[in-house]
C-alpha cells in the first residue's frame, strides 16, 4: 500500500486476501453478539462496526494511501479511532486489535510501527479490563502474546524479503558478469585468432609470395637469352604457388602444415634448406645433432616456422649466400639454430613493424616460443650476418591459447 513495501506474490496476495477476511469476520463478531445478546448500544455497535468496515475497505482503493506512508498513517489513525469506539461499545472488539498489529507494522517504518503495536496492545487490555470490571495478568497475556507473534511474523518476513532481493541483485550481477565475461572471451579468442593467422601468413603466404616474386623476376631476366633457365624458375615459381596454397588450407582449417605430415622435424627442415638452395642464390645446409626424440605437435610447427621465417629473412633482407640450419637435441630442451652470411642488421634498432613491408617475423617467432615456455635470441650486426637461436623446453606444459594458435 505504499511505495517501498515489497511487490505481492502469489503467496503475499492469499495471506492479504486471509487478513481481510479476518477483519470482516472479527467486526462482523462483534456486531453479530451484540445484537444475538441484545446488548445495550447494539445498534451502535453494529453501526460503529460497519463504519470500520468501510473505513477498512476503502484503504487499499486510495492512491494517496497506497502510495505515501504519509496517508497510509492517516489512515490507520483513522482505523484506530474507529476501532476505540467499537473497543468502547463491545468487548469482543479487543480481537480485531490482532489484524491492526499486522497492518501497523506493514505500513509504517519499523519503530513508528512497534510504538502503533504497544499502543494499540495497551488499549485492547485496557479496554477488555473496563468492560470485565477487573484487572488481572490473563488479561495481558492474549493482547501482548498477539502483538509479539504479528511482529516476529512481520519481521520475519521483511527480514526474508530483504535476503530474498539480494540474492535476486546478486544472480543479476552474477548473470551480467558472465555475460561480460563471454563477451571478453569470445574478444580474447577473436584476438587470438586474428594474431593465429597473422603469424601463419607471414611465414606462410608472405614468405612464398615473396619467393614466387623472386622466381619470377629471375625469369623475366633470364628471357630472351636463356629461355631453359626462363622456363626453370617459372615452374619453381609454380611450384611454390602449389606450395603455398596447401599452405593456406591448412592453417586456415588450423591443421598440421604439410611439410610436417607424415614425416618428422629433421626431415621437414632438410627439405625446407634443399627448397630454398634450389630457388634462391643460396645455400642452406641441415645439420642435426642429439639423439632426435618424439616432440609435441605444437614444438614441431613452432620450430619449422621460425626456420622458415628466418630462411626467408636470409633470402631477401639479408641477402646471404649461405644459411646453416641446426636441429639440436639437448636433452631437456630442443632448438633450432639458424646462421647466415648476410649483412646483418642492429638488434636494437629493429624498424616497427609496417604492415605494408612486412617486419612481423621477428614479433612472431617470439610470440610461438613464449607460448612454449621457451626463449629466443638474435645476435646480428651490421656487415657480420646473423645468428638465431630458438630453444623450447620438451616438458613445458602446452599454453592452452596455443591449442587455437596451431596450424
Amino acid at each position: 500500500m505504499n511505495t517501498t513495501a515489497p511487490a505481492l506474490t502469489p503467496t503475499t496476495r492469499t495471506l492479504a486476501w486471509c487478513l481481510h477476511l479476518l477483519v470482516v469476520a472479527l467486526l462482523a463478531l462483534a456486531a453479530g453478539r451484540a445484537v444475538a445478546d441484545d446488548r445495550p448500544h447494539a445498534a451502535m455497535t453494529v453501526a460503529a462496526a460497519a463504519a470500520c468496515s468501510l473505513l477498512y475497505a476503502a484503504g487499499p482503493t486510495l492512491p494517496r494511501v497506497r502510495g505515501s506512508r504519509g496517508a497510509a498513517a492517516l489512515w490507520l489513525t483513522a482505523m484506530a479511532a474507529a476501532w476505540l469506539v467499537l473497543l468502547a461499545l463491545s468487548a469482543d472488539a479487543v480481537w480485531v486489535a490482532f489484524p491492526l498489529y499486522f497492518l501497523q507494522l506493514h505500513l509504517l517504518p519499523r519503530r513508528s510501527g512497534l510504538a502503533a503495536v504497544t499502543a494499540t496492545a495497551a488499549a485492547a487490555v485496557v479496554g477488555f479490563a473496563v468492560h470485565q470490571g477487573s484487572f488481572n495478568a490473563a488479561m495481558v497475556i492474549g493482547p501482548v502474546l498477539g502483538a509479539a507473534v504479528a511482529v516476529a511474523v512481520v519481521w520475519g518476513y521483511q527480514a526474508l524479503y530483504r535476503e530474498s532481493e539480494h540474492r535476486r541483485r546478486l544472480i543479476e550481477e552474477l548473470t551480467t558478469t558472465r555475460a561480460d565475461l563471454a563477451a571478453a572471451q569470445h574478444t580474447a579468442g577473436v584476438l587470438a585468432e586474428r594474431e593465429r593467422l597473422a603469424r601463419e601468413i607471414h611465414d606462410t603466404l608472405a614468405q612464398g609470395l615473396s619467393s614466387i616474386q623472386l622466381l619470377l623476376r629471375a625469369a623475366e631476366r633470364a628471357l630472351p637469352d636463356t629461355p631453359r633457365n626462363a622456363t626453370r624458375y617459372v615452374e619453381q615459381a609454380r611450384q611454390a604457388a602449389v606450395d603455398n596454397l596447401a599452405e593456406a588450407r591448412r592453417f586456415v582449417a588450423a591443421l598440421t602444415p604439410p611439410a610436417l605430415e607424415g614425416t618428422t622435424l629433421a626431415a621437414a627442415l632438410e627439405r625446407l634448406c634443399a627448397t630454398t638452395g634450389t630457388r634462391h642464390r643460396i645455400t642452406a645446409r641441415f645439420h642435426l645433432t642429439g639423439d632426435p626424440a618424439p616432440l609435441p605437435t605444437a614444438h614441431e610447427v613452432a620450430l619449422l616456422r621460425i626456420a622458415q621465417s628466418a630462411l626467408a629473412n636470409s633470402v631477401r633482407h639479408a641477402e646471404a649466400t649461405t644459411a646453416e640450419v641446426t636441429l639440436s637435441y639437448l636433452g631437456d630442451q630442443v632448438a633450432v639454430d639458424i646462421v647466415d652470411d648476410g649483412q646483418g642488421f642492429d638488434p636494437d634498432r629493429l624498424p616497427v613493424p609496417d604492415p605494408e613491408s612486412g617486419g612481423f617475423g621477428l614479433a612472431a617467432m617470439r610470440a610461438r616460443v613464449h607460448a612454449l615456455g621457451g626463449s629466443l635470441t638474435i645476435e646480428s650486426a651490421p656487415g657480420h650476418g646473423t645468428a638465431l637461436a630458438a630453444q623450447l623446453p620438451l616438458d613445458h606444459p602446452a599454453d592452452p591459447t596455443l591449442d587455437k594458435a596451431r596450424p
